[in-house]
C-alpha cells in the first residue's frame, strides 16, 4: 500500500509499523535483537510493529502531515521487495506471510582442534 496523504493517522501508523517489520525481517533481527540495539524495550518495538499509537510517534506523523511531507515517509521505509526464494516459499506456505526472523543454530559439540603428531 501506498502511503498517501488521506490515509487516518490509525492507518498510517498501521502501514509504518508493517514496514518496519518488514525490514527488521529483511535484515534477519529479532525483535529483541532490534530492541537491544535501539536502546528499546521488546515491548515498545512490538508496538511499534503493530502501529500503536505512541505519542512521539503520532506526533513525528502530525509534523509530517502539517509540513506535507507525509508521502516522503515512503522514501524513508520503502516496502521490501521479497526475493526469488522468499517468493517460492510464499507459495509452498499457501500465502503466509513471513514473521518471524531465523536465528542460528547452534551446533551441540565444537569441532576438535587438530595439533601436530595426533593421528586422525
Amino acid at each position: 500500500m501506498k502511503i498517501e496523504t488521506t490515509l487516518t493517522d490509525d492507518a498510517l501508523l498501521k502501514l509504518i509499523g508493517e514496514r518496519l517489520a518488514q525490514l527488521r525481517l529483511a535484515k534477519n533481527l529479532t525483535q529483541l535483537q532490534l530492541a537491544e540495539q535501539a536502546g528499546l524495550g521488546l515491548r515498545t518495538v512490538q508496538r511499534l510493529e503493530l502501529g500503536e499509537a505512541a505519542t512521539q510517534l503520532s506526533g513525528f506523523v502530525r509534523v509530517c502531515r502539517v509540513l506535507g511531507v507525509v508521502e516522503r515517509i515512503d522514501a524513508l521505509l520503502p516496502e521490501q521487495p521479497a526475493s526469488p526464494i522468499a517468493q517460492l516459499k510464499q507459495l509452498k506456505r499457501y500465502g503466509r506471510q513471513r514473521k518471524r526472523a531465523s536465528t542460528r543454530k547452534l551446533t551441540a559439540r565444537e569441532p576438535k582442534k587438530w595439533t601436530w603428531g595426533e593421528l586422525s
